[in-house]
């Protein structure tokens, strides 16, 4: 898993069949300090709720696919949930 936040959305008005009704959003990925890491990625919306600048966190390759309502559906990145707080422990000393 993979913490990202929402920053935009797509529309695409011809979808592969299983997808109809799903939408896709754009999410930047984000490290340990919520610092955007990487590229953008276009990640479909299994929970239909997300919206821009939620903290969510995404699922790729078979997991995403598998977070869909109909399962083997040709998507890279889903999302499977919104974040609503995040505490980081401080790191210990060996």
């Amino acid at each position: 898993m993979q913490l990202a936040r929402v920053i935009g959305t797509v529309v695409a008005t011809v979808k592969s069949p299983g997808l109809e009704g799903v939408r896709m959003l754009v999410v930047q990925p984000l490290d340990r300090g919520l610092v955007p890491v990487g590229s953008a990625v276009v990640a479909a919306d299994a929970l239909h709720t997300c919206g821009p600048g939620e903290l969510v966190y995404v699922v790729g390759a078979r997991e995403a696919a598998l977070a869909m309502p109909d399962p083997f559906v040709p998507v890279d990145h889903a999302i499977v949930g919104i974040v609503d707080a995040v505490t980081m422990e401080p790191e210990r000393e060996p």
